[in-house]
């Protein structure tokens, strides 16, 4: 049997400018243009949409990170009001412990020393709960250079034997609340004090041989 569909004349290939023809080839010039005007509407308006987009995730992280930030500063600083009122009894506690002379801390009497001990612990338990929620002491030094941003200067003291400008004193600790100040430390500063002279300076060496005399011109 002979297969007569082998050879239908639409199997045949059709011509190359037939197959290279665009499909608004048969349109008018009008319409041509009208349909290439479109195309570019909408491609700009897509490209448009895109930036809106993408403008909007950015916008969407950038909120999600600042409250993310504003969250864990308010767990972390919220109780800022409540630890400064309360390092007004932290410092009353570290004024009666120093106030106790040597003489009544080593008294046989079993009433005070519990009463010293019980003090004691408290003022301990105290700084460790406030260490817990994030309030840390901090004492600077005597001989410490002063910075504004930790100390508060509130006296100055003529110390001839220490540099102008570092702690002389400690009046009061500071106190940090995670990264911030709480409250500064009250310090008193030394004024008058050494200046550290240069590095690369160095004293000139004496003449001990006294200057020759110069003789007379009228002899």
């Amino acid at each position: 049997m002979t297969d007569s569909a082998a050879h239908r004349p639409d199997d045949a290939a059709a011509p190359p400018d037939a197959q290279a023809a665009p499909p608004d080839a048969g349109l008018p010039p009008d319409e041509q243009a009208r349909i290439a005007a479109l195309v570019e509407t909408l491609a700009r308006e897509n490209a448009e949409q895109k930036d809106r987009v993408l403008r909007t995730l950015a916008e969407m992280e950038n909120l999600r990170k600042r409250t993310e930030r504003e969250v864990s500063d308010m767990r972390q600083y919220g109780i800022a009001s409540f630890a400064r009122d309360v390092l007004a009894v932290a410092d009353n506690m570290a004024r009666a412990l120093e106030a106790l002379d040597g003489e009544l801390r080593d008294t046989d009497n079993p009433g005070i020393k519990a009463l010293l001990d019980g003090i004691e612990l408290t003022e301990r338990e105290l700084v460790k709960v406030l260490e817990k929620h994030g309030v840390k002491k901090f004492e600077p030094k005597k001989g410490d250079k002063f910075d504004p941003n930790l100390h508060q200067a509130m006296y100055e003291l003529p110390d001839p034997a220490q540099p102008a400008g570092t702690v002389a004193q400690v009046v009061q600790s500071g106190y940090m609340i995670g990264e911030r100040m709480l409250r500064p430390a009250l310090v008193g500063v030394a004024k008058g004090g050494p200046k550290p002279a240069p590095a690369n300076e160095t004293p000139a060496p004496a003449n001990e041989n006294p200057p020759a005399e110069t003789p007379d011109a009228a002899s």
